[in-house]
């Protein structure tokens, strides 16, 4: 028996594992909830950085298939900050940019 049979499947594991390693946003909403998301991608449109996002448990595993999509922006102390979309053909166009880009990803993965 070669040492190596157990340890290889280790280091496949911990190499997938590195390969997605999402970045983890902790959001508080009106109530004071502590919701935490993980970055699905980031788009920059017409001079506004938008980010998708999915809600995930504490541990970063997937909560929900459906991701939220909310506006960066700079609050009054020059501290950054997520927002909401507030304009609905807004919402709608980076909704359509990001349905068509996850749906590259997810077609070219089967």
């Amino acid at each position: 028996m070669n040492k190596n049979d157990g340890s290889l499947d280790k280091k496949q594991e911990i190499e997938q594992a590195e390969e997605y390693d999402p970045e983890i946003y902790t959001l508080t909403d009106e109530e004071g909830n502590e919701l935490h998301f993980a970055l699905l991608g980031t788009l920059e449109h017409e001079g506004a950085v938008y980010k998708a996002l999915i809600p995930v448990n504490e541990d970063g595993e997937e909560e929900s298939d459906e991701y939220v999509i909310l506006k960066c922006g700079v609050d009054e102390d020059g501290e950054d900050i997520l927002e909401t979309i507030e304009d609905d053909e807004e919402f709608d166009r980076i909704a359509d940019i990001f349905d068509d880009e996850f749906s590259d990803i997810f077609y070219d993965e089967d």
